[in-house]
């Protein structure tokens, strides 16, 4: 057990990493995953908008980030930025890809904050680390201190993908959840796992429990993309498909518990 300073002003995340610490035994041991990193879309967080951020649906994800944290889970997050900005969409008019690219990163930090700014309304510590420097408004990445971070107890969000053109954030959550050390790694979705089709449009698409990751890749399932889930499989790192829409949902699925499709090695 480690022993932090006991003498003057708590340092932040102490008190939030000793309350995990003397959390009771069977609660502790409800949790399935220590340390997750938690991908959200862009679009999650327009809620019933046509674009940038709604307030009530940030504060709604931050709840859900707030419980789990309470649980005493390590918890790192990467968020899109697709509710102001995809690269793709911009390629698709004449844009350079790699500018369009970068502005999309730009976006991905701008939702960071606003993720930032509601945790910590609730008094949840909170680090955003920025893959392209802007040290004004944010740290740079910096694995071992996000590693450290996350070991007092703050949540980390990462933001500006990969810090390179080309790649997804789906990617980049691949990425930083192995580079993390992390459990599992969890997609927030409107729906309750992945399915064969969309279940909004086609009646009777088939849920899945459980995939393999070259079943995902063979049957162009789209959960995330193929360099994603690629890198997860490399590192053995499970992927589990949950909807964020449902209260309580993401506690559920770190206790192993709830809805989700999970991707594994089933070899």
């Amino acid at each position: 057990m480690r022993f932090g300073v006991v003498l003057g002003e708590p340092q932040d995340g102490y008190l939030s990493r000793m309350g995990a610490l003397c959390m009771p035994a069977d609660l502790k041991s409800d949790l399935k995953y220590r340390r997750v990193l938690l991908k959200v879309s862009g679009e999650a967080l327009m809620g019933e908008r046509d674009y940038g951020l709604d307030p009530a649906m940030v504060a709604r994800i931050a709840g859900e980030v707030e419980s789990v944290h309470d649980l005493g889970v390590e918890l790192c997050l990467v968020i899109g930025g697709g509710n102001i900005f995809r690269g793709l969409s911009g390629a698709a008019v004449g844009m350079e890809r790699a500018s369009g690219d970068y502005m999309g990163m730009l976006a991905t930090v701008i939702n960071s904050l606003a993720m930032q700014n509601e945790l910590e309304r609730r008094g949840v510590t909170t680090r955003v680390q920025s893959a392209i420097s802007m040290q004004s408004v944010c740290e740079p990445y910096i694995r071992r201190r996000a590693i450290r971070h996350l070991e007092k107890g703050r949540v980390v969000i990462f933001g500006a993908g990969t810090g390179n053109p080309f790649f997804t954030t789906d990617t980049a959550a691949a990425l930083r959840a192995s580079e993390m050390g992390c459990d599992a790694l969890l997609k927030a979705t409107k729906v309750d796992g992945v399915y064969d089709a969309d279940p909004h449009r086609v009646l009777g698409a088939h849920r899945f429990d459980r995939l393999d990751y070259r079943e995902v890749l063979a049957r162009d399932l789209e959960v995330m993309d193929a360099s994603a889930i690629s890198l997860a499989r490399e590192n053995r790192i499970p992927i589990l498909v949950f909807s964020i829409f449902e209260n309580g949902g993401f506690a559920q699925v770190v206790q192993g518990k709830g809805r989700y499709t999970i991707i594994e090695d089933m070899s």
